[in-house]
């Protein structure tokens, strides 16, 4: 799964607010992979990071999986081929939705 290429549709692109908590602004684009049915029963949810412009899809290479302990979604870090993150970079992207949640991070 890791390394592996994905087109991800964003239904929440950077700069939006989530539509149903508005106190959660998108610092990232973030939305689904087709086709990949998740845990919760809905397509898989996709952060993007290493894109700094609103997107409406995009394609690139899945770098690490974020694991919610206390709920049943993982979250998938999508990212363009050949950029890598830290695990600290990633959780400082993605902590304005995660620091609801327990989770860690697999690379």
């Amino acid at each position: 799964m890791i390394g592996n290429k994905v087109k991800v549709i964003i239904d929440r692109p950077l700069g939006t607010y989530h539509p149903k908590h508005k106190d959660i602004f998108y610092t990232v684009n973030y939305g689904y992979v087709e086709g990949v049915i998740a845990p919760d029963g809905e397509e898989q949810d996709a952060y993007i990071l290493g894109v700094d412009k609103p997107l409406k899809e995009f394609e690139g290479v899945i770098l690490a999986i974020i694991h919610r302990i206390n709920d049943i979604e993982d979250k998938w870090i999508v990212v363009p081929e050949g950029i890598v993150f830290t695990r600290e970079e990633i959780i400082k992207q993605v902590e304005f939705q995660e620091k609801f949640f327990n989770f860690e991070i697999v690379m």
